[in-house]
């Protein structure tokens, strides 16, 4: 009766994850769309006297809104869209206390508090899953969050990784990729974190970020110290 009761809980919760999950497709797929429609429309108005060599341009698309869920490949870390059957697995990494020790929200392990994270990041249309290349296990998650065009800027957030993949390697990779794709559509890039979690702080100025002030975080409460780092920084590091 017990696992029958478990059994029935678990499929509400990925249903409410799922409904969630199509929501948000439902509010994102018409940018996309329109996208489409700017990149189609920009390309059959360029002309050969307008193409710019792929050194020029590698770093910046400015006529195509910026590209949330993109599938990033590296040796060592995979990122693709965050799905709702991704869950367990991710909570799985979650779970460990330890990762959330210097978090501003400390008891994210908990699973009442994972399933909000979850279904926000579900939500947000920015989700990536961290997939460790060799083994093909989830080791994580980040987020893009924040385009903003006219400031031609976008932030990099919510990243945990595995403490099995602490050290480094792997989330000097997994940024390099998304820092990578943001480049190709802005100029600059941000990071919000928290004053007490040092090891975020050391993490993002190894990659060259570099502390520029404090804002609040996406909910207008705690305010996080704000680092950036610019494409013609990324470009020569």
């Amino acid at each position: 009766m017990r696992n029958k009761s478990r059994l029935k809980a678990a499929r509400l919760r990925r249903t409410g994850i799922a409904l969630t999950w199509r929501t948000a497709q439902e509010h994102t797929a018409p940018v996309a769309a329109d996208a489409q429609k700017d990149a189609r429309g920009s390309s059959a108005r360029r002309s050969p006297d307008d193409e710019q060599s792929s050194t020029a341009r590698w770093h910046r698309e400015p006529s195509v809104s910026f590209d949330y869920q993109p599938v990033l490949k590296g040796d060592l870390v995979e990122l693709r869209p965050l799905r709702p059957e991704d869950y367990d697995d991710l909570y799985a990494v979650a779970a460990d206390p330890l990762i959330w020790e210097q978090h501003p929200v400390k008891n994210r392990h908990e699973e009442g508090r994972f399933q909000v994270f979850f279904r926000e990041a579900l939500a947000s249309g920015g989700a990536l899953l961290a997939i460790d290349t060799k083994t093909q296990r989830v080791i994580g998650s980040s987020r893009f969050h924040g385009y903003d065009k006219e400031e031609s800027e976008v932030e990099i957030g919510w990243t945990f990784l595995a403490r099995s993949h602490w050290g480094g390697m792997y989330n000097g990779q997994m940024k390099a990729l998304m820092l990578r794709h943001a480049f190709r559509f802005v100029n600059c890039v941000v990071f919000l974190v928290g004053p007490q979690n040092l090891r975020s702080q050391r993490a993002v100025e190894k990659i060259g970020a570099v502390r520029v002030g404090s804002r609040p975080d996406a909910e207008g409460r705690d305010s996080y110290y704000v680092y950036q780092i610019a494409a013609s920084a990324f470009a020569q590091r």
